[in-house]
This record gives C-alpha cells, structure tokens and sequence, in this order.
C-alpha cells in the first residue's frame, strides 16, 4: 500500500465508486461477503488497492494546499514538475494564526515588522503524488487556491 487506507466514512461515501471497482473485478455483492467472511485478508487488499487508486486520483488533480500553525501558514500551489510556496511568518506570540483573532491580528499586521513572508520553489523528485501525500500527512490541506492567489498578488 503506497498511502493509507480510506476511513469507514470515507468508504461508506464513496461506496458506488466502491462497487464499479469490485464489479471491474468481476465480484458482485454476495462473492463480496463471502470473501469478507472467509477471506478477510483478500478484503484487506482489495480495500488497499481500492484506497490507493482514490488517493492517486484525488493527489493527480492536487493543485493547491494549506498548513496552518500558530505562527505560520504555508500556502503551496502544485505543478506538474514543481510547487511553489509562500509562508507568512508571524514573528510575535501574541498572534496564534490558527485562530479567526490571529486571522484578524494577520490582516492588520500583514505589512508590519512583526510578519515576514517569503516565496519559495521546489522541483518535484520522481514521486510528485508522494510528495503531496506526505505534505498532507503533516497536515497541510487540500483548498481552492484563493489565499495564495491572495498572497501571490500582494508579495
């Protein structure tokens, strides 16, 4: 397995997707059972295999991530070959910017001394979706890019 397996939610929402992935397999609903009952190591795999196949799509159509801490927030936007970065740096304890306050204290500190905010650029090595993953795993989130277009404009 290259990544994680789906949670039950995650499963019991993509539970079509789920079924056309068996019945590509050619397993209906009650060789389904039978394998869950009888071979529940086979169900693990597939379950993997399936896991896999929706993480490679979701991270193949990644182009924009989010990772907040209390002084920082890491915007990235995702190339093919590359991501670029910016990270605003809140060089105060007073400003917790994973909370709405530090948010607002960040609005109106953004040009002041206690804020730095650099760019940055980094290829990708042979494993783009990997490197995504792993991003994500630290706690990076999946956005609709409109804070780094935000930030993209003003730095």
């Amino acid at each position: 397995m290259k990544y994680i397996r789906l949670t039950k939610e995650q499963l019991e929402e993509l539970h079509p997707e789920f079924s056309r992935f068996l019945a590509s397999q050619q397993i209906d609903r009650n060789e389904w059972d039978t394998i869950k009952k009888e071979k529940p190591e086979v169900a693990e795999q597939e379950l993997d295999v399936f896991s896999d196949l929706i993480w490679e799509a979701v991270l193949d159509k990644a182009q924009w991530l989010e990772h907040y801490s209390p002084n920082h927030i890491f915007l990235f936007k995702m190339g093919k070959e590359s991501m670029e970065s910016i990270i605003i740096h809140a060089h105060t304890p007073n400003a917790d910017l994973t909370t709405e306050h530090g948010l607002v204290w960040l609005n109106e500190n953004i040009f002041s001394d206690d804020v730095k905010v650099t760019r940055g650029k980094k290829d990708f090595g042979e494993d783009r979706n990997g490197e995504i993953f792993s991003l994500m795993q630290q706690g990076a989130t999946l956005t609709d890019g409109v804070l780094y277009a935000q930030f993209e404009d003003m730095f």
